[in-house]
């Protein structure tokens, strides 16, 4: 598979995926990203470009012809390496292939509150239940109380060892509103 990375004018990304797919018959991705966050009391889903600007790539057969691809309309460069090579490698590769098998959607992103009930879902404290004390977005980390040896111990855990049940959250939402 051959893989490329397009550099385009604000707000031109689609038409230029539109337009490559069309006229080089290729797959073309300008990827997503889904965030998971409160809004007025709801938890809503917003979708955000990852990379605005950027347009993936792929071509399953043959090398696709960087001239024309510079042609579309809004395109301003075919990212390429120092050798000039436009074609995307090593672990610019790797992302792009990433972005591909995710269809160029990432995943949303949680989000807890203090006080917020949870349930952890991996590691030693698995199937343990607690609320939520402190929350550090910037290393998404957040700090629990678990019971060990007949007291509650403090300790900060990653979100991804979290759930957040259905449940939990309408309850949280309803005892706001």
């Amino acid at each position: 598979m051959f893989t490329y990375c397009l550099f385009c004018e604000t707000g031109k990304c689609e038409y230029v995926a539109d337009s490559a797919q069309e006229l080089f018959h290729c797959r073309a991705i300008y990827p997503k990203m889904i965030q998971h966050t409160w809004s007025h009391g709801k938890m809503v889903d917003i979708v955000h470009d990852l990379l605005p600007g950027y347009v993936f790539l792929y071509a399953e057969e043959q090398r696709l012809p960087i001239g024309s691809l510079r042609s579309i309309q809004g395109v301003i460069r075919c990212l390429a390496d120092m050798e000039q090579c436009c074609e995307l490698s090593g672990s610019d590769e790797q992302f792009a292939l990433m972005l591909l098998q995710k269809s160029g959607i990432i995943g949303k992103t949680k989000v807890f509150r203090e006080g917020q009930l949870i349930r952890i879902c991996k590691g030693a404290f698995q199937g343990v239940e607690t609320h939520i004390l402190k929350v550090n977005r910037r290393n998404t980390r957040m700090q629990i109380e678990i019971p060990f040896a007949s007291q509650k111990i403090k300790t900060w855990v990653e979100y991804e060892i979290a759930d957040q049940n259905e449940s939990n959250e309408e309850q949280s939402v309803l005892s706001e509103g």
